[in-house]
């Protein structure tokens, strides 16, 4: 029971929201302040619910000034102890600037007004002015749009519709017809990027040759021609009307890449008040139980700030994390164009903000037509430098948290790719039997007889313990053999670097790389000295490239429900398969019969009516909203297959549903195997983990291997089949899966 004071003071409350109808929604709705989850300032409810949810839980922590229902904020200093969340500073700055959608962007740059005890360095101070100058109204009694609001949404329409600079400015003279004399609005697209321009978030367009050879950057940027093909930069000529050539006017280059300066960015990390105190998180939070839920918790973190004490001492330098993959702009059925992007995102951040979309920075885009592959360190050079000056000497930096300068420095943590883009960021191949970059020559892979193809099977038993009977078992794997080899170990830093010194290997933008690499290449799995060893620590990480567990987590998928199914085309459990099984393994009962001509059916492959019941069931799955897509739409009944999964349907079914759905249709010898390895990936994915945890994980996995490779064919170990081998003990290295993986940057 609530007293009759708790009552009529949230009538009082609700009556002074009210009386603002800037915080009304539909007239009769409000944001609902109690401290259940849903709520908390962020869901609009009628005014009775508000009550009766305010009767019941009481007001969310802290909220002593209503900002979210109209009552003026008062800037004031507070204590780490007593702040708002990241999410509801972010929610209060998009209220106060009229709930907008370019205020928020400019907010998300910006960061509200700030008390300073300390001076702002002049360029945040530069900035700090124009962002005040900027929120000026359009015209006075205009609510919706401040001058820099109306300049991003002009710019915007422009990109979107594709319009040109003359339409821009005939729209905006007819603009300036429209609105009062005294209006704030921009005259035309140049004054527009001027206002624009001063948030400080540069581009640098940078001229390449047309074959990936070079940029024209620093030293070279004077260049008419390519130093090492000799193609020219520019369109020379061009044929015009009756067969006349003119002069291009204007230097024209065959190609151009875009970069964007992280430090602009990273800046604005400290410059907002949402979010320089989750700046600091990293080394405020302590672990809990021992469990890892950020890699700030993991040894390779911890390793570096060991190695590197002046850098670890100031808490708000900045560790980074770089994704790269390439797409296809115009989809599948259009023109063929590679694009590649080059994402940065700072590691500062607490669990609830990190890998998220806002705070991923776009850094490098590589334009097509053609795929980089392994000169994509010549367009990382710019990236590079900067990284190298965000080193040695940083940034002076203004703290809006702490109202003081520091010197900003930053480090590159590791990379994130897919398996085919490892290779170009790290400089090891990950095509043929040298594949794997942890076991480097290590590898036992070998090429199968009649498919031709690369198998890694009977790759796991030398990461057994030395008395596992499956080290002396001649029946089961590559027949009359035994394993009596161990696993090296993963190689570190400064044993890689010393090997590629002593290789004599070169980075693609050195003149004679592409001669000099070529020939080293055929005798070891090098195939470059890649662009980041130039980073001073680099050879210091723990771990420098991650293996991309979403990747490969679908492609374990693939092959283990295409082979079940029996999929044409895509089954590993080919004639071909089947003809070279005996020659490794000792399965005569899998033998072709001499008499028909016909292979004998395999235990692991399912019937037609098998199979319908499956897709069945899976037609009629249904998903809570967000967790998962419609599977449904990826049946086909007629085919008896399932077509168009997404990663993120893969990885679904993979850790939810394939259990239970070949549970009642495979022998357990052969059930229990495969569910076993999708139990590996569900608790390798977990958001938090020990290092028991992921110790055992490590000692399972070789298990589950061997166990697979017991019922598969040999042609069903690929590349892809050996990398979870060492994905267990990438995740207690490094920390939790999900800072590491593909998905963030995809689905931004």
């Amino acid at each position: 029971m609530f007293s009759n004071e708790w009552g009529d003071k949230v009538d009082e409350f609700v009556a002074f929201a009210l009386r603002h109808p800037e915080c009304v929604n539909g007239g009769t709705a409000i944001r609902c302040p109690c401290t259940l989850v849903k709520c908390q300032n962020k869901k609009f409810l009628n005014v009775e619910t508000v009550k009766v949810h305010l009767y019941r839980n009481g007001f969310v922590p802290d909220y002593y000034v209503w900002i979210y229902h109209g009552e003026k904020q008062v800037h004031q200093r507070c204590s780490s102890s007593v702040r708002m969340s990241a999410s509801e500073t972010d929610q209060m700055v998009s209220d106060n600037m009229n709930h907008t959608t370019y205020h928020r962007m400019v907010c998300d740059a910006a960061g509200p007004e700030f008390n300073p005890d300390e001076e702002p360095n002049a360029e945040a101070r530069n900035f700090y002015d124009m962002i005040r100058a900027g929120d000026k109204p359009v015209y006075e009694g205009n609510s919706k749009h401040t001058q820099l609001s109306a300049a991003v949404r002009m710019l915007e329409i422009k990109c979107r519709h594709r319009c040109s600079q003359a339409w821009f400015d005939d729209m905006s003279n007819f603009i300036q017809e429209l609105l009062p004399q005294d209006n704030l609005m921009p005259l035309d697209f140049y004054s527009t990027k001027k206002l624009v321009r001063g948030l400080g978030l540069p581009v640098q367009v940078i001229h390449c040759c047309v074959n990936n050879c070079m940029i024209y950057w620093g030293d070279d940027s004077d260049l008419n021609s390519c130093k090492k093909c000799g193609h020219a930069r520019y369109k020379q000529k061009v044929r015009g009307s009756r067969n006349r050539l003119y002069i291009r006017k204007l230097k024209v280059p065959y190609k151009k890449m875009h970069y964007f300066p992280i430090t602009p960015r990273l800046q604005r990390l400290y410059a907002s008040t949402a979010t320089a105190n989750e700046m600091r998180w990293h080394s405020e939070h302590h672990m809990e139980d021992g469990k890892m839920c950020h890699p700030s918790d993991a040894p390779a973190w911890k390793h570096f700030d060991g190695c590197f004490p002046d850098f670890s001492s100031e808490v708000r330098n900045v560790r980074l994390g770089l994704f790269a993959d390439g797409f296809q702009p115009f989809g599948q059925s259009g023109q063929q164009y590679s694009l590649w992007p080059v994402v940065v995102t700072p590691y500062n951040l607490p669990p609830d903000l990190c890998m998220k979309e806002e705070f991923m920075f776009l850094t490098v885009l590589v334009s097509g037509p053609t795929n980089p592959k392994g000169k994509i360190d010549v367009f990382l050079q710019p990236l590079i430098a900067e990284l190298k000056s965000l080193w040695g000497v940083g940034v002076q930096t203004y703290d809006i948290s702490k109202r003081q300068n520091f010197q900003m420095r930053a480090a590159l943590m590791w990379t994130i790719n897919d398996f085919p883009a490892y290779s170009m960021m790290s400089g090891w191949s990950t095509a043929g039997m040298l594949a794997c970059p942890h076991c480097m020559e290590d590898s036992d892979a070998f090429r199968l007889i009649k498919s031709r193809k690369q198998s890694w099977f009977d790759n796991h038993r030398k990461f057994l313990p030395m008395n596992h009977p499956y080290r002396r078992n001649t029946k089961d794997f590559i027949k009359n053999r035994k394993v009596t080899k161990q696993f090296p170990g993963v190689r570190y830093g400064d044993e890689i670097l010393k090997d590629l010194n002593n290789r004599g290997l070169r980075k693609v933008i050195d003149v004679d790389a592409e001669v000099v690499n070529a020939a080293i290449s055929k005798t070891c799995g090098w195939n470059k000295r890649s662009i980041f060893w130039d980073l001073p620590y680099w050879r210091e990480h723990l771990l420098r490239h991650n293996l991309d567990v979403m990747h490969i987590e679908k492609n374990v998928f693939d092959n283990i429900f295409n082979t079940v199914f029996n999929i044409p085309g895509k089954t590993k459990d080919t004639y071909k398969s089947r003809d070279e099984l005996n020659k490794y393994c000792r399965r005569p009962q899998f033998a072709q019969n001499l008499v028909t001509n016909k292979y004998p059916d395999v235990p692991f492959v399912l019937n037609k009516s098998q199979k319908k019941d499956v897709l069945e069931w899976v037609k009629k799955l249904r998903f809570p909203d967000g967790y998962a897509s419609n599977l449904g739409r990826c049946v086909d009944a007629k085919k008896l297959k399932m077509f168009g999964m997404k990663s993120h349907d893969c990885h679904v079914f993979m850790q939810r549903l394939l259990p239970i759905a070949l549970r009642e249709f495979l022998p357990n010898r052969i059930w229990e195997p495969i569910t076993k390895i999708s139990l590996f990936f569900k608790q390798l994915t977990s958001s938090s983990l020990t290092d028991e945890e992921l110790r055992n994980l490590d000692e399972q996995i070789p298990v589950i291997l061997c166990n697979l490779e017991k019922i598969f064919p040999p042609s069903f170990f690929d590349s892809m089949e050996h990398l979870p081998v060492h994905l267990a003990y990438e995740a207690r290295i490094a920390g939790p899966v999900h800072y590491r993986w593909m998905y963030p940057p995809e689905n931004t």
